[in-house]
């Protein structure tokens, strides 16, 4: 059977260009942002937050949690990050077996703990084991192309096989199937300094399926602004091999994601913090409605609240959300102030039934019957 990647047919080269994706962010892109992002920009892909391959050995029960996902997100692809090959070709095989479309290895992550374990953008130093880490997922597909199952996969925990296997019961028979699974790779333009013409080449001999660059360097992190002439210089030298480019930083706008693939020559862009709290950003047609995202933020707490961790305190990670959709809207800093304290979705919709309450903004229900004389939430969703 043939491999992953540019082995064999993948989604990457079916998605029609140029290609605006949603970016996977840690601590924002879990399984409610990305079902919400999807639902109403349809970005054409979204990726899992980065989840470590070493904790295949840990037994964590909340492993899969951190790959959740559900169908409306197709084509979903799997991150994760580390520095060790054979969890790496282990991984592929569970990732397969979990059904994603795609599978790609973060190089770009500047954590200081995780740089200095040589995962993430710390890889920028280390090529050739970059390399290997591309070639050892690729052949963990071949394997689970092959036959392999996470049965086989050396001390993985019961209770995860268990669920592994129950998972791949439930998926379509089309992800059930063994098949190529590309892979690809997300980093930046460097360490210390761009260095695109040293660092790029080595990504693009092991033939990854497509490239997302970061346009910052390591030591950037996020400050300030993202190189896109380096950008450009990677899309050159991708130019006649069969990996896409994909540019990545400061994009924060469907039309602006276009101007940048025109101007540099890009198979597609992800956008990623230009996201938050606005999926309509994936569109070239904004919502006239200024208060439409504020429905859209309850029903991403109801979502988040109903499939996240339900532990005390797990709300918060909701909370972020809810200050970025407020930000557009009329009053906002005092909504803000309140959402950002919320510890439930119920609390949220009270707090917006309020608000419209206050500002007397009605309108008309969307529900058999309804008017825009009502006192509750459901008159505004």
């Amino acid at each position: 059977m043939t491999g992953s990647g540019v082995h064999g047919a993948n989604f990457w080269q079916q998605l029609p260009r140029p290609i605006v994706g949603l970016a996977p962010m840690d601590g924002v892109t879990d399984h409610a942002c990305r079902h919400i992002q999807k639902k109403y920009g349809c970005p054409a892909v979204v990726y899992t937050e980065f989840v470590a391959v070493e904790r295949l050995r840990v037994g964590d029960w909340s492993l899969l949690k951190d790959f959740r996902y559900d169908e409306s997100q197709r084509p979903v692809v799997a991150q994760v990050y580390g520095h060790t090959p054979a969890l790496f070709e282990q991984m592929a095989i569970l990732l397969c077996e979990l059904g994603f479309d795609g599978i790609d290895l973060n190089m770009g992550c500047p954590a200081t703990q995780i740089v200095h374990r040589g995962s993430g953008a710390g890889l920028i130093r280390t090529p050739l084991l970059a390399q290997e880490l591309v070639r050892a997922t690729r052949r963990g597909v071949e394997a689970w192309q092959n036959g392999a199952n996470v049965q086989e996969i050396p001390e993985l925990a019961p209770h995860l096989v268990e669920q592994v296997v129950g998972w791949r019961a439930q998926l379509p028979p089309a992800f059930q199937r063994r098949r190529p699974v590309p892979v690809s790779v997300k980093t930046r333009i460097g360490y210390a300094v761009p260095q695109v013409r040293e660092w790029i080449p080595w990504l693009l001999e092991c033939e990854p399926a497509a490239l997302a660059l970061h346009g910052r360097t390591l030591q950037q992190r996020y400050s300030g602004s993202a190189d896109w002439e380096q950008i450009g210089l990677a899309a050159e030298l991708a130019r006649g091999s069969d990996t896409l480019l994909l540019g990545n930083g400061d994009v924060g706008s469907y039309s602006a994601a276009l101007q940048r693939c025109a101007a540099y020559g890009l198979d597609g862009v992800l956008i990623g913090r230009g996201s938050n709290g606005n999926p309509f950003v994936f569109s070239l047609e904004q919502p006239q409605d200024r208060y439409r995202l504020l429905r859209v933020a309850l029903e991403h707490a109801q979502l988040h609240e109903a499939t996240g961790d339900r532990r005390p305190g797990r709300f918060l990670a909701m909370r972020k959300h809810l200050g970025w959709y407020a930000r557009w809207v009329p009053a906002a800093s005092a909504l803000r102030r309140a959402l950002v304290e919320s510890t439930t979705a119920a609390e949220v919709a009270a707090l917006l039934d309020a608000y419209f309450l206050q500002r007397r903004t009605w309108e008309p229900a969307n529900v058999a019957g309804g008017g825009n004389g009502g006192k509750t939430v459901i008159d505004w969703m």
